[in-house]
C-alpha cells in the first residue's frame, strides 16, 4: 500500500491550503484516513482522522479551521486548512488504517510527508 500526499506550500498566515492524499496498492477496505503534523523539535501529533462508523475528529488546535474530507471511492483523504497559523508549520503526513488483500490484515501505512509553512 502507497501514500502519497501532496499540497503543501508556503502561505501567509491567514490563509488557506488543501492537502490531497491519495491510497494505492493491494487495498480491501480502509477503515480510517487522516492526517498527522510534526514541527521541528516536536512529536507527531495528530491533527484529523476520518472513519467510515465513528466520523471525524479534530485536534483541538485546528477545530474550526481545519475540515478533514474522505472520496471512498477514489481512496483520497483531503485536509482543507483556513485561517493557517504560524504554529500551523509542519510536515503533514497522511495515515490510512487498511486492511490488504493478500494477507487479509489490517495495519497502518503513512505517506512520504508534506511540508506547510506559514509566514508571520
Amino acid at each position: 500500500v502507497q501514500l502519497q500526499a501532496s499540497g503543501g506550500g508556503l502561505v501567509q498566515a491567514g490563509g488557506s491550503l488543501r492537502l490531497a492524499c491519495a491510497a494505492s496498492g493491494s487495498i480491501f477496505r480502509i477503515n480510517g484516513m487522516g492526517w498527522y503534523r510534526q514541527a521541528p523539535g516536536k512529536q507527531r501529533e495528530l491533527v484529523a482522522w476520518s472513519t467510515s462508523d465513528v466520523g471525524t475528529s479534530y485536534a483541538d488546535s485546528v477545530k474550526g479551521r481545519f475540515t478533514i474530507s474522505r472520496d471512498n471511492a477514489k481512496n483520497m483523504v483531503y485536509l482543507q486548512m483556513n485561517s493557517l497559523k504560524a504554529e500551523d508549520t509542519a510536515v503533514y503526513y497522511c495515515n490510512a488504517d487498511v486492511i490488504v488483500t493478500i494477507t487479509w490484515s489490517s495495519g497502518a501505512y503513512w505517506g512520504q510527508g508534506t511540508l506547510v509553512t506559514v509566514s508571520s
